[in-house]
């Protein structure tokens, strides 16, 4: 199998690192401090040092040196109390100049909330991280109370309409790469997370677009439009609860405008 640019494979979660070929310029240790941070996600509060080392696959006492160092350096705040660790501001801090300095984000977000306000659906934007979707940026309509994400939310590559799109833009050989690791975390439903993404890509193919309804929340409808810019993709979506929002609504009504705003988007890029 062709491999993709360096930075997708390194961008894949460390336990399948280990099928590639060594590399003397990889810095295992940095690796896995980040692989420590990646392992809070949002709502998580504070996590021990048995609880990061069952979700990174780590061993525990090289967790513990991990959490140690990063405490010292203000990314993670330890509480004696509760013996366990969370995220402290300098990862903040870094999350804030990267969202600061994303100029698609603050060039996308006025028409965002233009669609969002227009159509009565929720808008994300989206960043691959790993093999799940990053929201970047996040706009709802001010009458809409339910089913509100924040920006640092995550949705799988595999089923969801953003990562599906994400997914369309890929070169073949980069694509059957990520395809090849969600096999093998989804063994089970490999076949329908298969014949799904094949469905998005025939789908954008002819008519710019990819949908979710259902795919990977049953209540969640939506649909999905990526976006290369330079050598990075992003994907946009607008979607909601499906009792509220119609397969057809969202075919019909919403997902012009929604490829209609991701044109504007790159337009005003290429301005920028």
């Amino acid at each position: 199998m062709d491999k993709p640019s360096a930075d997708n494979i390194y961008s894949l979660p460390s336990d399948v690192l280990h099928d590639e070929e060594p590399d003397r310029k990889f810095i295992n240790a940095l690796a896995r401090g980040l692989d420590v941070l990646r392992a809070f996600q949002p709502g998580d509060g504070f996590l021990g040092n048995q609880d990061i080392a069952q979700r990174t696959g780590l061993p525990k006492s090289s967790v513990s040196r991990l959490t140690y160092t990063l405490t010292k350096l203000g990314y993670l705040v330890y509480s004696e109390r509760l013996e366990k660790y969370q995220l402290g501001s300098g990862v903040l801090a870094l999350g804030y100049a990267f969202t600061a300095n994303l100029a698609i984000r603050q060039l996308a977000k006025p028409l965002m909330q233009e669609l969002a306000n227009n159509t009565g659906t929720t808008v994300g934007l989206a960043d691959r991280d790993r093999l799940k979707m990053i929201y970047l940026e996040y706009c709802a309509p001010a009458n809409v109370m339910t089913f509100r994400n924040e920006v640092g939310d995550r949705v799988p590559l595999a089923n969801s309409a953003l990562g599906k799109a994400y997914l369309t833009l890929l070169p073949h050989n980069e694509r059957e790469y990520f395809l090849h690791y969600i096999e093998k975390r989804n063994p089970e439903n490999w076949p329908e997370l298969r014949d799904g993404i094949q469905a998005a890509i025939d789908s954008y193919e002819q008519k710019g677009y990819c949908t979710g309804f259902g795919s990977w929340d049953k209540d969640i409808n939506g649909v999905s439009v990526p976006l290369l810019v330079g050598n990075q993709i992003y994907s946009f979506n607008a979607g909601g609860p499906a009792y509220r929002l119609s397969k057809e609504f969202l075919e019909q009504e919403v997902a012009p405008q929604l490829k209609r705003m991701v044109r504007n988007v790159e337009a005003t890029l290429i301005r920028y």
